[in-house]
């Protein structure tokens, strides 16, 4: 019995999603290797070349997700993973094997080339494979699986914290070196997976990608209605984008349209940064030993906070498409405000050196335990999301690779940073994540329209037509033509549905 088409995309979708895992495995190891005790005695790291081995790996996928803008057009998406998975595989090498402290730090920068890669063009891949009804819970497994890989990475950094010697090197090149396994499997399988058929027909392949579509959503059949319109809606964008596609990097912002989707873009990946999230994941045992907890407890509380995060992003996966895209966005930036403002009183008043109680280190636990939740709940998964679907096929990958290198460029800056912040300023350094919050919801709740459910084919004129300042329209007055060809699209779906079961 062949697999529901919806189902078939997921799994695709959810395959490729491996990319993702390596991503969030890598983010969550390194909190653990930086704190075991082997590796600070093997290298003694000063609280600069502790930020580099932090953000070097980001500054490595700034890197990627450059070049990935390139390779995906160049020679499709397929190859471009495949391609990202391979220099991963080197990088995680070099740092399990590393001798000194400047062989990690290459290992770093070069598996963040291949993260960087694989983080901005699965999410794209997925979108380009995904039904509209659906694209939200596919593109959400970009962050679902990053949280996968994070747990993982917690678990198995806890285990081997607590069960290698202080002295034993594998307390932190094991972990390192587990991390190639998974990008190995991507790499090896991911041509046993359909190519994205936009960009099959985009580069004169049209048999072939109209073949692809039909394997996605019709069991194969050409002749299928729905195919057919998704067929010819996909040649008919594609003929108008290549009448008016731009040609360089400064011709992609000239056009108004194009401009405020790249500029909503980066700024939503900037602002993911500064909700706070990357200083939490990568210097958590400093950040909690402010509050007088242990590495060991340190590193089991994070890895009990990585289950949460999976949880949220498992619920995001099956709401994100029927609650939206917007008000989640803004309602989750709210609590993590609120949440890293209870966290600086509680800095405030048990100050690090302080025999502090043990109410206020259950508090400052139950806090992060809190803002994380919020955080995988919506503003993670969705800063994956919108990037990925709110650019026609010309503009997508080279839109998509700048916000994901603002992500990352933000990511380095932060890994940079805390340390010094922490060190220097302390409680005070939250206050820039409580302010942030705070003002990313007002940002997002004036500028960002709902772009749920709208077919990829159709962004341009969502864009072209809803007001900069979104408070001020209804829905309705900006989305109704689209709304109105998702039903007619969703009742031909439905006819030909019914239609199946009763042969």
């Amino acid at each position: 019995m062949a697999l529901p088409p919806k189902w078939y995309q997921f799994l695709v979708g959810l395959f490729a999603s491996i990319g993702s895992f390596n991503y969030g495995y890598d983010l969550g190891i390194i909190a653990q290797v930086v704190a075991s005790d082997s590796f600070s005695s093997k290298f003694a790291p000063n609280p600069d070349e502790t930020g580099l081995v932090v953000s070097l790996f980001t500054a490595g996928a700034f890197c990627g997700a450059f070049m990935a803008g390139y390779l995906g057009d160049m020679v499709g998406r397929r190859a471009t993973i495949a391609a990202a998975s391979a220099i991963f595989i080197l990088g995680g090498a070099l740092q399990a094997g590393g001798q000194n402290i400047g062989y990690l730090q290459a290992g770093r920068f070069v598996a963040g080339i291949g993260v960087g890669t694989l983080c901005m063009i699965v999410p794209l891949y997925q979108a380009e494979l995904a039904h509209p009804t659906i694209r939200g819970r596919i593109t959400a497994l970009q962050q679902f699986m990053l949280g996968v890989g994070a747990l993982c990475a917690s678990w198995i950094g806890y285990g081997c914290y607590v069960g290698f010697a202080p002295t034993d090197s594998r307390q932190w090149r094991v972990p390192l070196g587990l991390q190639c396994i998974p990008a190995g499997i991507l790499g090896l399988l991911i041509f046993l997976f359909p190519e994205s058929p936009r960009w099959l027909i985009d580069n004169n392949k049209v048999a072939e990608g109209l073949q692809v579509l039909a394997d996605l959503h019709a069991h194969g059949n050409t002749e299928d209605p729905w195919v057919r319109v998704e067929f010819e809606q996909i040649q008919e964008s594609l003929t108008f984008e290549h009448d008016h596609a731009a040609k360089s990097w400064g011709e992609l912002v000239k056009n108004k349209s194009n401009f405020r989707r790249i500029f909503l873009c980066v700024a939503l990946q900037g602002s993911v940064q500064m909700t706070g999230v990357s200083a939490i994941q990568y210097y958590s045992p400093t950040i909690f030993a402010q509050i007088g907890l242990s590495t060991e407890q340190t590193l089991k509380y994070q890895a009990i906070n990585s289950i949460i995060a999976l949880i949220a992003q498992f619920l995001c996966m099956l709401f994100i498409d029927r609650l939206g895209r917007r008000w989640p966005l803004i309602s989750s930036n709210i609590f993590n405000g609120i949440c890293f403002l209870v966290g600086m009183i509680l800095l405030k008043q048990f100050p690090p050196g302080s025999n502090n109680p043990r109410s206020a280190q259950i508090g400052f636990i139950a806090t992060t335990w809190i803002y994380n939740f919020s955080f995988s709940a919506a503003c993670g998964p969705l800063s994956w999301i919108i990037p990925a679907e709110v650019f026609n096929t010309t503009t997508r990958t080279r839109g998509v690779s700048l916000a994901t290198m603002i992500s990352f460029a933000m990511n380095t800056m932060i890994g940079q940073v805390t340390p010094i912040a922490m060190d220097r300023v302390g409680w005070r350094y939250y206050i820039l994540f409580v302010v942030c919050n705070f003002t990313n919801a007002i940002f997002f709740w004036a500028l960002l329209p709902e772009t749920s459910k709208v077919p990829l084919e159709a962004m341009d004129r969502l864009w072209e037509n809803a007001p900069w300042f979104v408070p001020t329209m209804r829905r309705k007055d900006y989305l109704a033509e689209l709304e109105r060809e998702a039903e007619e699209v969703a009742e031909k779906q439905q006819t030909i549905t019914t239609a199946t079961h009763v042969e």
